[in-house]
């Protein structure tokens, strides 16, 4: 039944294989997923005006967007992480009624929060655009994509729901086919919105909308007939009242961990847009491949997650330490790897999405500044992954907003006297403090005792 449903039980085997066989289609997801967000910046950085100037406006308001967006739904993302832990807990544990419970009291909220939500994303959307400096040539590309983006967040929603249930299961490869799905529709529709009927930043957003919106209904018809212990029912509103204050519990410090690093986000933004229009685009694009290079660690991440998080539910501590051993070493080798191949080509990927000499040079500079340390970055994300597979999450929260607040910010302000370029060195400071949290609480073995599922119903070692 397991091998037939693609449900991966992480309880048996040896730990790096499974976590390297449940990264890699979280990879080609994530792969995927980049691509088409790639794509979305170097169609309307190309063809998103009538000049490469005015294309590099639309292409900067994208960007610029996409920290406003984070900040107003990152409180649900969090709630949807806790649930994915839940699910993954209880997998482990062989408590199938408690996964179909946290599934659908998971979606209840989707439907119940999205709506409300999205209408009041779209009325403050100018207003925090205004807050972040945003000039008046990037602010009518910005202001027309967040309102899509806004409008559209139950499908958001929804389309995340889905991989946070298959995640928790152990199921990579059907949100590969989500994503899949999602790409193809997503860039089709950027060629038409944005070449063929001129819509610049507006198309970009109805297709990314459009695009979730089909993946989310394919995705809860295929579930259903896939797994049907745990059918999903969109339209009817079912709370369960002690899985939904676990959620809050394990989830919230995680929104508010978001919520939080995307307010920093924006802080960083405010700096950054107070510069040229050419820096702000460069800025943008190379964020576009920042995203695209560290999707290996944030896969190697999600897979030690669900690694924890199911032998945490099956009592299998023994096994615990040594598969966040082996993804910490497999997710530094690899962003080794990444930066030595990046840092030599960084101008010819910056000129894929524009041609302005200035916005790749921008772009180039942010980039050789960051790769070098990205191996720092991925310590930390396999470390708080597995603290959050283990039902720890404040302790990750700190180490984020104190990397953050009291690191990268300051920092970014600090080095500003320097020159706009020199702006950049303050993420891999920012990394730095980061390391020292999480490492040393993972260390000290105190997450051990922050599983969901109560000790007398974990079965015993072997």
């Amino acid at each position: 039944m397991k091998k037939k449903l693609n449900t991966q039980d992480m309880t048996q085997g040896t730990p790096w294989k499974l976590i390297v066989l449940f990264a890699i289609p979280l990879l080609l997801g994530n792969a995927l997923q980049q691509f088409y967000n790639m794509a979305d910046t170097i169609i309307v950085g190309n063809y998103g005006g009538a000049t490469a100037e005015e294309s590099a406006n639309a292409m900067a308001g994208v960007g610029v967007s996409f920290p406003v967006f984070f900040m107003i739904s990152s409180l649900f993302m969090g709630l949807g992480i806790g649930a994915t832990v839940m699910i993954s807990q209880f997998k482990g544990a062989g408590q199938l009624a408690d996964v179909r419970r946290t599934a659908n009291t998971m979606y209840s909220l989707v439907i119940v929060a999205a709506i409300p939500l999205g209408l009041i994303g779209m009325l403050i959307s100018e207003p925090l655009l205004q807050l972040i400096n945003v000039s008046s040539e990037i602010m009518p590309h910005a202001r027309a994509y967040l309102m899509v983006i806004m409008g559209g967040l139950i499908f958001t929603f929804g389309y995340n729901a889905n991989a946070g249930i298959l995640q928790g299961l152990g199921d990579g490869k059907t949100s590969l086919l989500f994503l899949g799905i999602s790409a193809v529709v997503n860039v089709a529709l950027d060629l038409v919105f944005v070449i063929c009927f001129n819509l610049g930043a507006l198309g970009v957003g109805i297709a990314t909308i459009m695009a979730q919106a089909t993946s989310w209904i394919f995705g809860v018809f295929y579930i259903n007939k896939k797994y049907p212990q745990y059918k999903i029912d969109i339209f009817r509103i079912r709370f369960e009242k002690d899985i939904l204050v676990r959620a809050v519990k394990l989830g919230l410090p995680a929104g508010i961990q978001q919520m939080l690093f995307s307010v920093g986000v924006l802080t960083m933004s405010a700096l950054i847009n107070t510069y040229s229009e050419s820096f702000v685009a460069g800025f943008t694009a190379a964020n576009k491949i920042d995203a695209f290079a560290f999707m290996p660690i944030t896969s190697f991440s999600n897979a030690a997650t669900t690694f924890v998080g199911q032998n945490i539910g099956a009592g299998r501590m023994d096994r615990v330490k040594v598969g966040v051993r082996s993804a910490v070493l497999m997710s530094v080798a690899v962003s080794i790897v990444i930066a030595a191949v990046l840092y030599p080509l960084g101008g010819f990927f910056m000129s894929l999405f524009n041609q302005s000499p200035d916005v790749i040079a921008s772009g180039c500079e942010y980039l050789y500044r960051i790769l070098p340390f990205y191996w720092m970055l991925s310590i930390t994300f396999i470390l708080n992954g597995s603290l959050r597979g283990a039902g720890s999450s404040v302790v990750p929260m700190l180490s984020a907003i104190i990397s953050l607040w009291l690191a990268r910010v300051p920092a970014a302000y600090l080095l500003s006297a320097l020159g706009q370029n020199e702006i950049f060195w303050c993420f891999a400071i920012g990394w730095v403090p980061g390391i020292i949290i999480s490492g040393g609480y993972f260390l000290s073995g105190k997450w051990k005792n922050k599983s969901i599922i109560s000790r007398s119903e974990l079965p015993e070692v072997q």
